[in-house]
């Protein structure tokens, strides 16, 4: 199963859990599976069927810029990103 790593700024609705296991070949199906166990935090990941702006993703140590179609393995590990803005 892919292991998913959850932000810090969202582990409120996760009751403190890192780092869960979920069943799911692509990133929406990762959030669809994190929404079940932790409601209210695809809301949190996602907005108009994208991810929200300001969010990347990296699968297995890589940025995706697929968003939410982004393909999994079972092996992968996702993690959401803030952007990080500079001037």
């Amino acid at each position: 199963m892919a292991q998913v790593y959850i932000p810090a700024q969202m582990r409120d609705l996760s009751q403190g859990v890192e780092r869960v296991e979920v069943d799911a070949r692509t990133v929406r199906q990762a959030i669809a599976a994190l929404d079940e166990r932790f409601p209210g935090i695809a809301e949190r990941l996602t907005h108009d069927g994208r991810l929200r702006p300001g969010l990347a993703v990296s699968i297995d140590g890589e940025l995706t810029n697929q968003g939410l179609l982004a393909r999994l393995s079972p092996e992968s590990e996702v993690h959401f990103l803030p952007a990080i803005g500079g001037g």
